[in-house]
């Protein structure tokens, strides 16, 4: 019975501790996850500033795990390279032992709980609030109050003689056997828990108790190193090669670094006791542990990040793309891994500007038609022009599904409404591409007919397919942005100008044919009228969009 009432106890803790964690980390990532997800998309120029970013993304959401797992999203969305996420990954490893440190520091120097009630009931009052702000910061609090509470009842559940847990003394008295016995321990369970600074909370508080000796809890702290690398493997499945080399760069830090600290690993005890204040207890020296490991794997790794990219790449080949085939894959395992929904979201908008590149790339390709050369047309961007739509096509359809698997994530209302507007972008811009074949398939019908426009209508024509061209461009330079009044403004007028030049165009059309002029010629003139200014209500419809 005092076993299984042990055993309540403990895992009844360690519930509130790792749910305490989870909401503290959903908290802050709600708060300011969303701008902490794109400065890590975009901070990354270099391996020092994507350590350093890395460290601090980390240090602020206590995840590395999350943050390395952004990280593989964003290679495989192409919004980092893989050797710019070898710097992030490095920081991020080291970021995540500040949790040990706040267990050290503040979880047995004082009555926690006296702490963490305070915390937690101002934490739920600022849930009640209305604005979402303070309701995710509360829910922040109230995790940092559960965190110490669950290890102030960790640590009373611990509490006991170490002669009552005769079965865990004996395990770690058999030398370099012990060591390696609570290596894989360390493996084991931190995979289970996901989370290596839960598992390092339970090691310090054990230790700090009398349960682990210093060499047991050092080969428990470096097992949940490895063990802690199982969630970035997880978000490598179904990713690009470079999403898959960042996972496994990931690894490679951890398990050549543990390799190396296992090897010698009294020498690396030492080191660590040596910076270690002589009056610091156990849970001090673990902690500190953690961060000159993390520290000199950096230290060692970070020269060579360059070369443990190109390693990888020889470890995983690209991949072999289906010519002219656009994918889009949505992790099926997205709920298994630690990851708000703005990295995905973020990976939406890349395919989006993707998708903006190649509907303008498809309308320069169209509007060469206007320029002459009509043997080179048919023969050259027709067949192109086909192509590109049909792409454009793929990219609609896949695109629209993730996000639509996206609105099944826990989104905020924000992040509901922006999803719902990269619906409608991608919408209008699959409309565009077929306005824009559309517009190809009436020049070709025009050269194969041998039919020929007035100079006049030319002449009126260019400055109309001029403003297009402007309207198409600024909505391309615009994409995924919010528009302003300002902007909105000019997409306004963009439109409005365009409505009243198709206005006197159709007219002059009109009135050609009334004076006798060949019919089928005035009315393709027409048609090309109306479909250039389809083109402009698409992008008008973009810039709507984004204003609202």
């Amino acid at each position: 019975m005092t076993v299984i009432v042990f055993l309540l106890k403990f895992v009844g803790s360690l519930g509130f501790l790792m749910y305490g964690m989870k909401l503290m980390s959903d908290g802050v990532q709600k708060s300011a996850g969303e701008r902490l997800q794109r400065t890590l998309s975009a901070l990354t120029g270099n391996r020092l500033m994507g350590l350093f970013t890395g460290l601090l993304i980390t240090m602020i959401i206590q995840s590395s795990g999350a943050t390395t797992v952004m990280v593989v999203t964003f290679v495989n969305a192409g919004l980092m390279t893989l050797r710019q996420s070898a710097g992030v990954i490095f920081g991020a490893n080291i970021g995540t032992t500040i949790t040990a440190w706040i267990v050290s520091l503040f979880g047995f120097n004082f009555n926690i709980s006296d702490f963490a009630m305070p915390v937690f009931g101002i934490g739920f009052f600022l849930t009640l609030l209305k604005k979402n702000g303070y309701r995710n910061w509360g829910e922040a609090l109230m995790g940092f109050g559960l965190l110490f509470i669950g290890l102030s009842n960790l640590s009373d559940a611990l509490s006991v003689e170490p002669e009552r847990l005769g079965w865990l003394l004996p395990v770690q008295n058999y030398g370099f056997i012990s060591i390696l016995t609570g290596f894989f321990i360390g493996i084991v369970i931190t995979a289970l828990l996901h989370s290596s600074s839960a598992f390092s909370a339970i090691v310090i508080t054990m230790a700090y108790n009398g349960l682990l000796s210093w060499e047991f809890s050092a080969a428990l702290t470096l097992g949940s190193n490895i063990g802690s690398t199982i969630d970035a493997v997880l978000a490598a499945v179904g990713t690009s090669a470079d999403a898959k080399r960042s996972a496994l760069i990931h690894v490679l830090f951890n398990v050549v670094g543990t390799a190396l600290a296992l090897v010698f690993f009294r020498p690396f005890l030492a080191l660590v006791d040596f910076v270690t204040p002589a009056s610091a207890n156990i849970a001090i020296r673990i902690s500190m542990l953690h961060t000159v490991f993390k520290t000199l794997s950096t230290i060692l790794f970070l020269p060579f990040a360059n070369q443990l990219a190109s390693f990888t790449e020889r470890i995983i080949p690209e991949k072999k793309d289906e010519s002219g085939v656009f994918v889009l894959e949505f992790p099926e395992n997205a709920d298994k891994v630690k990851e708000n929904a703005t990295a995905f979201i973020i990976r939406a908008e890349k395919a989006v500007a993707d998708m903006a590149d190649n509907v303008v790339l498809l309308y320069g390709t169209v509007i060469q038609g206007f320029d002459g050369e009509q043997q080179k047309f048919m023969e050259r961007n027709v067949p192109a022009a086909e192509q590109m739509e049909a792409y454009i096509d793929q990219m609609h359809e896949e695109i629209t599904h993730y996000l639509v698997k996206c609105e099944t994530l826990p989104v905020t209302q924000k992040q509901m409404t922006h999803i719902s507007h990269l619906i409608q972008t991608v919408d209008e811009y699959e409309s565009l591409a077929d306005n824009c074949f559309s517009v190809a398939k009436l020049i070709e019908r025009r050269i194969t007919k041998g039919m020929v426009f007035d100079s006049d209508d030319v002449e009126r024509f260019e400055p109309y397919v001029e403003l297009a061209s402007q309207f198409v461009d600024f909505i391309h330079l615009n994409t995924n942005k919010a528009f302003d009044n300002e902007m909105f403004g000019m997409a306004n007028s963009y439109e409005e100008q365009i409505d009243a030049m198709k206005k006197n165009l159709k007219k002059v059309g009109r009135k050609r044919i009334e004076k006798g002029g060949d019919v089928k010629t005035e009315l393709l003139y027409i048609d090309l009228v109306r479909q250039i200014e389809k083109i402009g209500d698409n992008c008008f419809a973009i810039a709507e969009s984004a204003h609202n």
